[in-house]
């Protein structure tokens, strides 16, 4: 009799420990779904640069040049003098005192601007550098490199010139996935101005009245350019045709059957890791190098670019750069490709929707149409990409259009876009999410105590029972 008992707490007891194991799972499940698909919150790197802007922008131009985010995730900004070193120590962030002003590397841009313009150039400031460093492709002459070196020179050690191999061209082509008489683009954020919806995209793509189609055919009609600045800017609206209803569109296609969802707009800083979705190219990912970039590409000159590390190809103009599920840059131009590497060079999302008069459909009060939906798959037409980066609108009845996912609901893509370790500690308070895993876990373990109290009480009459038998 004893024996039997002794095997069925035996069992309870595998049977609660199972218990445990399978509550830990579903916590674990629980908080990774939470992670890649809802960021609700910024990682470091994003509270970083936000600490390193709000710095900037409390103590001045006079008093700094510039934040970024050093190799160890840290904000650090670029002060002039021990004072404002001090301020910027006790809000936890790193000085660095440096020669310049912001005020003196924008006075040095200035110049650049007002300088003869030469196609195949572009400058940026280096806030890490304290400079400005002016760069010229392949293109630039050497009568042309010669002339742009006097003007760098009378600006002193603020300048730094230096030589780059391809040539700086906008990414736009003649392939697909949105077509138009003069190339191909891609889509980048449905935007919205409370009455209609947009498709924001790179204003190179192509001028107001252009007709823009999802195949190349021209069968089925995207909508039109409504609005848009280029050259001097680099962003456009397309206007989506009467009839269409967006679903999903609070989605950047990734690839690979997942999306990002995007939760609003921010702007990048300096030592950022960010992303960029493409038609030709898919999902690319670099660093943030520089602010206020100018190009001047055969076309005309832009200012106020991001200038990145991450990789881009023709056709790939327009579409979405991103980071921790908020909107950062559309994509303009740049040098090399997705082989060898090269630099790109974005329009800042934030300038483009405050120029326009709109804002992302995912935003608070924007009076959007977009409606949360399953969609169904579509097609990007990228022959080169193998995944499925920014699906025009059109390409199904149910297709939201802009750089959306069909037929996903937002999964994380790749890595650094995850949640931080902190925010996916705030989500173990949500009790919706993490409650059945919690329940199992607490149940087994007063499963466990219980029968350990009961083994004990079995003993001590075992014992008792036996000493009486031998007294």
């Amino acid at each position: 009799m004893r024996h039997a008992r002794r095997n069925v707490q035996r069992i309870a007891r595998f049977a609660a420990i199972g218990g445990l194991v399978c509550g830990g799972l579903m916590v674990s499940h629980a908080v990774a779904n939470e992670t890649s698909d809802d960021p609700k919150a910024p990682n470091a790197q994003t509270r970083a640069a936000r600490t390193g802007q709000e710095l900037v922008t409390e103590l001045g131009t006079s008093r700094t040049a510039g934040s970024w985010i050093d190799a160890k995730g840290r904000p650090v900004v670029a002060v002039t003098d021990e004072e404002a070193a001090a301020d910027v120590r006790g809000a936890g962030a790193v000085p660095k005192v440096v020669r310049y002003a912001m005020k003196d590397l924008r006075s040095a841009t200035d110049t650049l601007k007002d300088a003869p313009k030469v196609a195949g150039t572009s400058w940026s400031m280096d806030y890490a550098s304290n400079q400005v460093v002016v760069r010229a492709d392949t293109t630039v002459s050497a009568a042309e490199w010669d002339r742009l070196a006097k003007v760098a020179e009378s600006l002193g050690k603020s300048v730094r010139m230096e030589r780059i191999e391809g040539t700086f061209t906008p990414r736009v082509n003649g392939a697909s996935p949105l077509f138009a008489s003069a190339g191909r683009c891609s889509a980048g954020f449905n935007v919205t101005n409370g009455q209609a919806n947009f498709i924001l995209t790179a204003g190179h793509c192509g001028p107001v009245g252009t007709t823009w189609f999802s195949d190349q055919q021209g069968n089925q009609q995207v909508g039109a350019t409504v609005s848009g600045s280029f050259p001097g800017g680099d962003f456009s609206l397309v206007q989506y045709g009467p009839g269409t209803t967006l679903s999903g569109a609070d989605l950047v296609a990734v690839g690979n059957g997942e999306g990002i969802r995007i939760i609003g707009a921010a702007d990048a800083a300096v030592g950022q890791k960010v992303f960029r979705s493409g038609s030709t190219t898919g999902l690319q990912s670099g660093e943030v190098t520089g602010l206020n970039a100018t190009v001047n590409y055969p076309q005309g000159t832009v200012s106020g670019l991001v200038e990145t590390t991450v990789c881009a190809e023709p056709g790939d103009s327009g579409g979405p750069m991103f980071a921790d599920g908020l909107a950062m840059g559309i994509t303009s131009g740049g040098n090399g490709d997705c082989q060898s590497g090269g630099t790109t060079f974005f329009q800042p999302v934030t300038k483009a929707l405050d120029s326009l008069g709109v804002k992302l459909v995912t935003e608070p009060g924007a009076g959007g149409q977009a409606t949360p939906s399953s969609g169904s798959t579509g097609n990007t037409g990228s022959a080169n990409s193998g995944a499925d980066a920014a699906t025009p609108p059109g390409t199904s009845s149910t297709a939201p259009g802009g750089a959306v996912l069909p037929g996903a609901g937002g999964g994380s893509a790749s890595e650094g876009q995850s949640d931080s370790l902190a925010s996916a500690l705030e989500r173990v308070a949500d009790f919706r999410n993490l409650g059945p895993g919690l329940f199992v876990i607490a149940g087994s373990l007063v499963a466990l105590v219980a029968l350990r109290i009961r083994s004990e009480r079995g003993r001590r009459r075992y014992r008792n029972q036996y000493s009486q038998s031998w007294g």
